[in-house]
Parts: C-alpha cells; sequence; structure tokens
C-alpha cells in the first residue's frame, strides 16, 4: 500500500526566494485536539520573507529544514483524538503558527480554525487570518471615533485595505497614504488618498488643518516619528512593523497576536462574507510557483493579497 505524502514549501538555509523549494513530505498526523485541513488557499505575508531572509532571526528564528506560512483556509480530512468541534468535510479558515500553511495538507489546533461562511470565496478565507486580525488589532489599539481623522500608512497593501474599511465603517475620515494609481479604490472604500514620499507632513497637514487624531503605520519606522512630529500623542500611534521605534518612542504596537481569538477570527469572516469588508486578491499562484509570488510580493506595490493555491 502506497503511503499518502503532501507537498509542502521549505528552505533548508536563510536567503532570498531562491531557496524556497515545494517537498514531498510525510502526511501529517493531527495530534489530539487537531485537524487535518487540506489546503484550498494560502496567503502569503511580508513576515514570511523577513523570516526566510534572515531578518528576524534575533525574534523569530528558524529550524532548518523550515516550513512556511500561517493563514490557510480548507477542508477538514481527519480528526485527530478529542475533537468534537469539526468533522471531516467542515470548511475552515484559521492559522498555523509552525510555520506550515504553505503545503496541500497541514495539522492544526481546533482552537485556531473556525467555519468559513458559505459566501465567502477560498482566496479571501485563505488569506484572512494575518490582515484581518492584524487589522482589527491595529484599529482596536488607536480607538477611534466617528468624526475623528486617521492616517494610515501603506493604505493600499493587503493589511492597509482592512484597516481603511475598518475605520470607515466606523464612521472615522480616513487619509490613506498611498501612490496615486489607489486614489480611485481608496475613495471607492471611504479613505482620502494621501501622496506618500517627500514633504508628506506638509500633504497630511493640508489634507486635515484642524488635525490628526490617530496614525496607524503599516510601513516603517519613519511614519511613527511623523505621527509624533505631527502633534499626535503617542497612545494615538500604532505600528505593526516598527517594534523598536515604537519601544523608543512609547507608541503602540499591537498586531495579530493581540487579536487571534476565534471570535475575531469569526467576525472578520463575518464581515467580508456580508460584504462590508472586501479582502482585494492581487494574484494567485500554485505552490510550485512561490518564489514568483514572493517576487511579486516584494515589490511591496501590491494591493491587496497575494494567494498560493496548494490543490
Amino acid at each position: 500500500m502506497t503511503t499518502a505524502r503532501a507537498r509542502a514549501v521549505r528552505f533548508d538555509r536563510y536567503g532570498g526566494r531562491d531557496v524556497l523549494y515545494v517537498a514531498d513530505v510525510p502526511m501529517p498526523v493531527p495530534a489530539a485536539g487537531e485537524v487535518l485541513v487540506e489546503v484550498r488557499a494560502a496567503g502569503i505575508n511580508p513576515g514570511e520573507a523577513a523570516i526566510r531572509s534572515g531578518m528576524m532571526h534575533e525574534r523569530l528564528p528558524a529550524t532548518f529544514p523550515s516550513g512556511q506560512g500561517s493563514d490557510l483556509a480548507g477542508v477538514v480530512t481527519a480528526t485527530g483524538e478529542g475533537v468534537t468541534d469539526l468533522a471531516l468535510g467542515d470548511e475552515v479558515l484559521g492559522y498555523s503558527w509552525q510555520r506550515s500553511s504553505h503545503a496541500t495538507h497541514v495539522a492544526v489546533p481546533t482552537t485556531q480554525l473556525v467555519t468559513k461562511p458559505p459566501g465567502l470565496d477560498w482566496p479571501a478565507a485563505g488569506s484572512l487570518y494575518v490582515v484581518g486580525c492584524t487589522g482589527y488589532a491595529a484599529v482596536r489599539a488607536v480607538d477611534p471615533k466617528p468624526g475623528e481623522t486617521v492616517a494610515v500608512s501603506a493604505a493600499a497593501g493587503g493589511v492597509g485595505t482592512v484597516v481603511v474599511q475598518l475605520l470607515a465603517a466606523r464612521g472615522v475620515r480616513v487619509l490613506g497614504i498611498a501612490s496615486a494609481a489607489n486614489a480611485e479604490w481608496l475613495a471607492a472604500h471611504g479613505a482620502e488618498q494621501v501622496d506618500y514620499g517627500d514633504r508628506l507632513g506638509e500633504r497630511l497637514s493640508q489634507a486635515a488643518p484642524d488635525g490628526i487624531d490617530a496614525f496607524i503605520d503599516l510601513f516603517g519606522p519613519d511614519y511613527v516619528q511623523l505621527a509624533l512630529d505631527l502633534g499626535l500623542p503617542p497612545d494615538r500611534v500604532e505600528t505593526i512593523i516598527s517594534f523598536q521605534k515604537a519601544q523608543e518612542l512609547g507608541t503602540k504596537a499591537e498586531g495579530s497576536q493581540d487579536a487571534s481569538t476565534p471570535e475575531v477570527l469569526t467576525e472578520m469572516a463575518d464581515l467580508v462574507a456580508a460584504g462590508t469588508v472586501e479582502i482585494p486578491i492581487a494574484a494567485t499562484y500554485p505552490l510550485d510557483r512561490v518564489a514568483d509570488a514572493f517576487a511579486e510580493l516584494e515589490r511591496r506595490h501590491t494591493r491587496g493579497k497575494i494567494v498560493l493555491i496548494p490543490s
């Protein structure tokens, strides 16, 4: 009898996209409290590129050979001991904290999965966790009130597109820092586009002469400094990426792990399924083209998510 096999993205050393490959691996076996998911879609994220390159070694070291990926959506094909809340054939979405979702099959604790709403398509479901929970955490961190003005850097990126829509749903005026190419999309989703680059502070002040109430940084430390230079108090400044700068300046730095609960993930899935929040899908790639997918991601000018379709 042939032993079942899975396929999974691997890398054996830190480096560029060329270190990525797809390997035949033993089929994962779900432990107690876990289910085996046949992955239908798995989003890719900038943090995965940073881990693979070695940039995150001090905070998140890799053990080689390393797998990759957290976002996933798929169908339950086996259950571990004691699992009663999910069954064979259930459609689910969620995340793995074992760097393993970029694969055809992955074993995941049921506590990291929720039922996929019927109206949610696979690419959006498979890329929801990181952007959904990170966006939720970032908005919650600055606690915006209706009528306030909030600036968002990288507003057309994967997390940015979610943040913009969550803010707009709260009745917030959103200044979306992005290229002019994204102005139409941002306007259609409740935000005013502001060009990034030199003299950004002047443009933001012109757009909001009465001041900006909060700033959400999704790109880098210069934006955190800019927010304070514009007079914002540290507790109304949030960054999902510039942890060292946040510690230095006393701003907030909340991310997906601060909102990684079934309740938040279910709420975000329901918002997307209902059409309240859109997850733009920039491109999909088969598993074998994972390096090409990251090449597109690392250009850092993609609107929305890039998704692997493993099977």
